[in-house]
């Protein structure tokens, strides 16, 4: 049983994520976790909310709540909703916590020993109206590398640019609009990341099997010096993990936020009664993290960050901390031929997702349409298309088809009588090979191909119930139909086990229909004679309603892209 640690991209705080964010990051991470702990393996699957930083202040001010009590809040609706899609975290923490102030003033300690924390006075932008220093989002303007005229101050989510604030064309106040804006002097500490460069690189150049979209970014922002010039590590903020020795200071959120997964373990630790060691043997080489394999899932926009930022981080501590093995990046899931924003409200929100169709619905066409290769897009049309054709057609008409003939002709027990011909040693070679790609892709992460290999498992189980024809066959035989509806029965608790990583809810309902387990199938030909006569089974009934063209207009014009 080998040991797998987890974490997606944590969420901002500022509000209810989209569809976009959503399978990014956390909708993929999941469907790993699941896959792997299919298969037996043990794994930690770390999520959190993202709570420190200028959105957090901004959307609480925004709410009128402190911003302690806005965040509290936030994180319960955010931890509801991942529940409710079935995100199935060991442990969905809170960058607030206690575990992770600690450890990152227990960071910055440790790299101000090893040399590599600088005092530096640097200009700031300062905001005559608000009465405050304007750090990073605090301020938009126009980016003055692509023209974007709603970049923010530490980033152009536009062109993913890393920006300081004094860099923006006709900066503005985020949070008055005020343009009476000054440069001031204030001081900081920065991470003196320069000096890592090269045990950066070369540990960036060790990792041959990254995507590409991953090691891309990360050899650029190396290449063009963006991403590992020395950067400040502080804020002049309220809401944060407070700089020991500098009061009215935070570190930055960017510093503090990837230490979260490490917080996530020990909270978890604390959640469940258990001591350091538990959650350290995950995290500390020198502690049994030796063995782990650390996959991390994000959007293209936060991989600098996590392939330059965080591992100067762990690298500079001097600390046998586990570094990340595997990044599993993804580009941008368009709207209806624009872009997802939180920030400006536009697209489908994971709330409102639900609030129509069962997370199944979603979790199918994300994660079949994943923006691995290049950017996706969601359209109402493909996304009806898909869901009636894959989800509906091919597997609910499999399910209902068999399990309705059966208990018509047998009742709700598994027939006995008939043995197997050349058809059905054909149809589990078939699967076999279809399977054999199916765990290769989800073991390599190749989302949009597992989806493809797990459809056509789909398919054999229709191809072979239309050649089969066992309502023909009962008419002449009915001991051989008897043996093709035992079969049938038995690829439905096939499909629930291999479907489960990607549509866990339909797969349950199925599980519990045939009254199966969920042991993974590493004989196929073992796995369609599990079920044996005798046992029982229910009818599930519509597992999968079609998407009426009515509904999609519907949604069309109720979500043309701008949240209420």
């Amino acid at each position: 049983m080998a040991r797998h640690l987890i974490t997606s991209a944590i969420p901002y705080i500022n509000g209810i994520k989209h569809l976009g964010n959503l399978v990014g990051s956390q909708l993929p991470a999941d469907l790993y976790a699941r896959y792997l702990r299919g298969r037996g393996n043990e794994v930690m699957f770390l999520c959190a909310t993202d709570e420190h930083g200028t959105p957090a202040e901004l959307a609480a001010a925004k709410a009128g709540l402190p911003v302690a009590e806005f965040c509290a809040r936030m994180h319960e609706v955010q931890s509801d909703i991942a529940s409710r899609f079935g995100l199935s975290f060991d442990h969905f923490g809170r960058s607030s916590s206690d575990r992770n102030r600690g450890l990152t003033q227990h960071f910055a300690q440790k790299l101000a020993e090893n040399g590599l924390i600088a005092e530096v006075e640097e200009r700031q932008v300062y905001s005559v109206d608000d009465g405050r220093f304007l750090p990073d989002r605090y301020i938009e303007g126009t980016c003055p590398n692509c023209g974007y005229d709603k970049a923010r101050g530490d980033q152009c989510e536009n062109c993913t640019k890393q920006l300081d604030p004094t860099d923006l064309i006709d900066p503005r106040s985020a949070i008055s609009g005020s343009t009476n804006l000054e440069v001031r002097t204030t001081k900081h500490l920065y991470l003196r990341q320069s000096v890592l460069k090269e045990e950066i690189s070369a540990w960036i150049d060790s990792k041959t099997d990254w995507p590409i979209l991953t090691t891309s970014i990360a050899r650029k922002w190396l290449n063009d010096g963006d991403g590992l010039r020395d950067r400040g590590i502080t804020r002049d903020l309220d809401w944060g993990v407070p700089v020991p020795g500098l009061p009215g200071k935070v570190f930055y959120v960017w510093f503090d936020a990837p230490i979260e997964y490490i917080a996530c373990a020990a909270e978890l630790a604390d959640a469940t009664g258990q001591d350091d060691a538990f959650w350290r043997r995950w995290w500390r080489t020198d502690e049994g993290a030796h063995d782990v394999t650390y996959t991390q899932f994000m959007g293209k926009d936060n991989v600098p960050f996590h392939t330059l930022s965080f591992p100067a981080t762990l690298i500079g501590s001097g600390e046998p901390w586990k570094m990340v093995d595997y990044i599993k990046s993804f580009n941008y899931l368009t709207y209806d031929g624009g872009q997802f924003s939180t920030s400006q409200g536009r697209g489908v929100f994971m709330d409102q997702a639900l609030s129509i169709l069962p997370a199944d619905y979603w979790r199918w066409w994300l994660l079949s349409h994943a923006p691995e290769g290049s950017d996706a897009e969601f359209t109402w049309d493909n996304f009806q298309q898909s869901v009636n054709k894959d989800l509906a057609d091919v597997l609910g008409n499999f399910v209902s088809r068999i399990t309705k003939f059966a208990r018509s002709k047998f009742g709700e027990t598994v027939p006995q009588g008939g043995a197997w011909t050349e058809r059905e040693t054909a149809l589990a070679a078939a699967l076999t090979e279809r399977l054999r790609a199916y765990e290769d892709f989800m073991d390599h992460r190749e989302v949009r191909k597992a989806a493809s290999e797990l459809r056509a498992i789909w398919v054999l189980g229709n191809e072979y119930l239309q050649s089969a024809a066992p309502w023909a066959t009962f008419k002449t035989d009915p001991q051989a139909a008897a043996m093709q509806v035992r079969l049938g029965l038995n690829l439905i608790r096939l499909y629930a086990i291999l479907s489960a990583p990607f549509i866990p809810f339909a797969a349950q309902t199925l599980r519990e229909a045939m009254g199966a387990d969920a042991e993974w199938p590493d004989d196929v030909t073992a796995a369609l004679t599990t079920l044996s006569p005798g046992h029982a089974f229910a009818v599930p009934e519509n597992l999968f309603a079609k998407i009426t063209d009515e509904q999609r207009e519907e949604w069309q014009e109720r979500f043309k892209g701008v949240r209420d």
